[in-house]
């Protein structure tokens, strides 16, 4: 087999070293309004196949474990990064979701477009196929009326859209090139790897990976449009990859090139600054997600998941040790109670299911092999 820790070997060494027809919803439209329901008890998850992206729903019980429910078709291709093994995309937040309208975002890197599902418990259906404005979407964020997909290839580029009656309409003077090496090689650690917004959504953060070795920051008007050019923050050999919030104007922040979880203030001018950090002592150190005050990164070279406690706003990490997966650690999401994580594994397409303990230790509860599911990334729980 060959080794993930290909993920750059250390960023050069380290960072590679990572159709069933919908039902229909009940929660749909009436008299020309959208009437969500949300999602619950239930876990999605993105195929990312190049002969058809799919998500593959599954079904919660009360004991954390999943059965699989039903296929749902985006209507779009799946991609694949040149070097990927674990990660055809190589990026967090390929799958979204939006609480405040039940919508699950989905991106269809090999045909650049991107997917909107209604979301009714464990069901999906279809609204939407929209161009993501670039080549390869990779990762979708939202906040309040304002949703950014950001695309890989080309040098990257970032492309907005407001959301009304349960789809996105596009704005055509929200798109913004990254001005990326377009050849840099390989793709899979040289494309970005995510965008998404501050706490407060004043900000929107894109993390280039090796590409620069740069957090971008756009600060956004009040309609949610970007500035014409970001405030760029570089963090030497750290080949910065995922974030999740820390409050208002904070990130956790995954550096695949050191194998380290970071805590960052993102001041109002668009910089950023250290304020903790922590490394893994893993291999490849890419995804993050957070439950309380717990994080969980997941280490796609070492196959492992690394806990972390935060304190004090976030700059005290604690780390609580290493739980292993099955090979090839990615993307993962917490349930919306807390107490259950769900960690996809690429190099089998396994979801690995896990109780979360209040020490923050993961007690393993079982896992289940996504159809068509090798290397694909995106997952979001309820």
């Amino acid at each position: 087999m060959q080794k993930i820790t290909r993920l750059g070997v250390a960023v050069t060494t380290v960072l590679a070293t990572a159709a069933v027809c919908a039902p229909s919803v009940s929660a749909a439209t009436r008299g020309g309004h959208w009437h969500p329901r949300g999602g619950h008890h239930a876990v999605f998850v993105q195929t990312d196949d190049p002969a058809g992206n799919q998500i593959i729903a599954y079904r919660r019980a009360g004991d954390g474990r999943l059965t699989q429910a039903a296929t749902y078709d985006t209507n779009g291709l799946g991609g694949v990064l040149t070097g990927s093994v674990a990660d055809h995309l190589a990026s967090q937040g390929s799958l979204t979701y939006d609480p405040r309208r039940a919508l699950l975002y989905a991106v269809n890197a090999g045909s650049d477009t991107v997917s909107v599902f209604s979301v009714d418990g464990d069901r999906l259906a279809l609204r939407q196929v929209v161009a993501s404005g670039g080549r390869f979407p990779v990762s979708v964020a939202v906040h309040d009326d304002v949703v950014y997909v950001l695309n890989a290839l080309d040098g990257g580029s970032i492309q907005g859209y407001t959301v009304h009656n349960g789809r996105l309409d596009e704005q055509t003077g929200w798109n913004r090139r990254l001005g990326l090496d377009p050849n840099a090689t390989p793709q899979f650690t040289n494309t970005p790897g995510q965008v998404g917004f501050t706490g407060d959504g004043t900000q929107l953060v894109v993390t280039t990976k090796a590409n620069g070795n740069n957090l971008l920051v756009f600060n956004l008007h009040s309609d949610g449009a970007p500035a014409d050019t970001p405030v760029v923050t570089n963090l030497p050999g750290a080949v910065p990859f995922a974030f999740v919030p820390n409050g208002r104007h904070g990130l956790f922040l995954t550096e695949a090139g050191t194998n380290a979880v970071a805590t960052f203030a993102v001041h109002r001018d668009g910089t950023a600054s250290q304020e903790a950090y922590a490394a893994t002592g893993q291999s490849a150190t890419c995804w993050i997600v957070a439950v309380r005050d717990l994080l969980y990164a997941s280490n796609a070279g070492s196959s492992t998941l690394s806990g972390f406690r935060t304190s004090d706003h976030g700059r005290r990490l604690t780390a609580l040790g290493n739980t292993p997966t099955d090979p090839g650690t990615v993307d993962a999401a917490t349930s919306s109670d807390g107490h259950y994580l769900y960690a996809q594994t690429g190099v089998n397409g396994i979801v690995d299911e896990f109780a979360v303990n209040d020490d923050g230790s993961l007690t393993p509860l079982g896992s289940q092999t996504v159809p068509h599911g090798a290397g694909g990334e995106g997952i979001v729980a309820f």
